[in-house]
């Protein structure tokens, strides 16, 4: 969309704005304001007896660089996004936009101790990524967010948090305002996981369950997805997946149509192998 269509006034620099909508959801942000009031939260359960089988074969042709199951889960997010557009719109200052680029972002611990530091993770990807492409950019940023180089987001909140507390509270709110027209300086936020497509947490690999996590009204995030520990049930290893929405930005039948496709990239990893936007023959029966 980014190559073909021309900026109109209104639009952002990272979206356009949806003028043509029709009228209840072009009406509804005015009613319904922030994003973290209009949270819709899906559970899901995933068998990973295919997933497993699918990284033992990739692994035995190559050894040295492993699939794992986050890569796989990334992937599968991107293709689902790709081939749902509307998953990738938000709404900010009372209007819905559509996103010029798919962007996912995660936590890197550095260190897993107590007092080990964390890095922001941020990578985009266009239409034509597939599971090497995504695999390859997320071992990238792991090895570049466990280095001793700040990425861009941590940096500007170390700079901000050394100034006095009622200049910081004011620099706030005029990030705040500028939030709301998509006019914060990109060497603020270009990194910043709150503006991603997808927020995804890997709290099963701390070893904890999957869960409710919130929306933030800063920014433009609208889908935060919590993976959780994997575990044995009824003799089939399974994955908790939580995912919050704002459920603004679409129905319930096309939240459940992409969940539909999701599980089913899911249960079908070798689907990963092909550009995000070929389409998959998921909705049969």
């Amino acid at each position: 969309m980014a190559e073909t269509y021309k900026k109109k006034r209104g639009d952002r620099k990272d979206a356009r704005w949806l003028r043509n909508l029709d009228p209840m959801h072009a009406f509804t942000p005015y009613l319904y304001p922030d994003r973290a009031d209009n949270e819709a939260f899906i559970s899901e359960r995933i068998d990973l007896t295919n997933i497993n089988a699918y990284m033992e074969r990739k692994n035995a042709e190559n050894p040295e660089m492993e699939y794992k199951l986050f890569q796989i889960i990334v992937a599968a997010f991107v293709k689902t996004i790709t081939l749902r557009p509307k998953m990738n719109r938000f709404i900010k200052g009372y209007r819905v936009y559509q996103r010029d680029a798919l962007t996912a972002a995660f936590v890197v611990k550095k260190q897993f101790t107590d007092d080990g530091s964390e890095a922001l993770a941020y990578i985009a990807f266009d239409e034509n990524a597939d599971l090497e492409v995504v695999r390859q950019e997320v071992y990238d940023i792991i090895y570049k967010c466990r280095g001793d180089e700040l990425d861009n987001s941590t940096q500007g909140m170390d700079t901000l948090t050394k100034l006095p507390r009622f200049i910081l509270r004011f620099i706030m709110w005029i990030l705040h305002k500028l939030d709301f027209y998509g006019r914060v300086p990109d060497f603020l936020i270009k990194e910043d996981p709150n503006y991603a497509t997808v927020f995804i947490s890997n709290l099963g690999s701390i070893g904890l369950k999957a869960g409710y996590h919130h929306l933030c009204n800063w920014g433009t995030n609208s889908i935060f997805v919590v993976l959780g520990e994997k575990k044995i049930v009824d003799g089939r290893e399974v994955m908790d997946l939580g995912i919050t929405l704002d459920e603004r930005i679409a129905d319930g039948y096309y939240y459940s149509k992409t969940i539909k496709l999701l599980k089913y990239l899911l249960q079908n990893p070798e689907l990963l192998e092909t550009p995000a936007k070929e389409e998959v023959d998921y909705d049969r029966g």
